[in-house]
């Protein structure tokens, strides 16, 4: 990431607008507290007289300062990068359960609207849309690999109904299960 030479006044406007566009640019660090934030961090704000910014991560940790618990600044993900890889990798393992937003939310620890909001600005997908990708990623490697029903692949696949089973499907593979299962068929044969 190129450094850019922002004045003490710049930096200080930056990490009061919790600006996350600056995030790996410049740390600020709070002597009082001895902790450093990412410019996005929405914990309350230090008196300015207190604040030392730094240009990377190590020289506030070699200055002693320790990261944030909570905006994170020691990870390589933004917070936000690691919710949502936090939340796929629930949905990827749990795909099989009847999930809501607010299941999802409340296992994650944040808000539905937080986690949607975050999650659709990540992947530019909601945390519904890729469930449904998964599951039905899911019910076509079943068709082609399983002889086992479309109501039987619905119901591992974690869709509550096959009508919203078919229409998923057919939305996906412009085909219905059925369809689709005769078709892989046909082309290894």
């Amino acid at each position: 990431m190129d450094k850019i030479n922002l004045s003490f006044e710049e930096m200080w406007q930056r990490i009061i607008a919790c600006d996350h566009n600056y995030d790996g640019y410049f740390y600020t660090a709070v002597k009082t507290t001895k902790i450093y934030c990412r410019p996005s961090c929405k914990s309350r704000k230090p008196k300015k007289e207190n604040v030392v910014f730094y240009k990377t991560k190590s020289e506030a940790e070699k200055a002693g300062f320790r990261a944030c618990k909570r905006c994170k600044p020691d990870l390589q993900l933004a917070p936000q990068e690691d919710l949502v890889e936090q939340v796929i990798s629930f949905l990827t393992n749990n795909y099989r359960q009847p999930l809501t937003l607010e299941n999802i939310s409340i296992h994650m620890g944040v808000s539905p609207f937080h986690l949607e909001r975050v999650f659709k600005k990540v992947t530019s997908e909601s945390p519904r849309q890729l469930l449904e990708r998964i599951r039905i990623e899911k019910a076509a490697h079943l068709l082609k690999h399983t002889n086992a029903s479309n109501l039987e692949i619905s119901l591992q696949t974690g869709f509550q109904s096959t009508s919203t089973f078919y229409k998923a499907f057919r939305n996906s593979f412009q085909s219905s299960p059925s369809e689709f299962r005769k078709q892989w068929r046909k082309m290894q044969v």
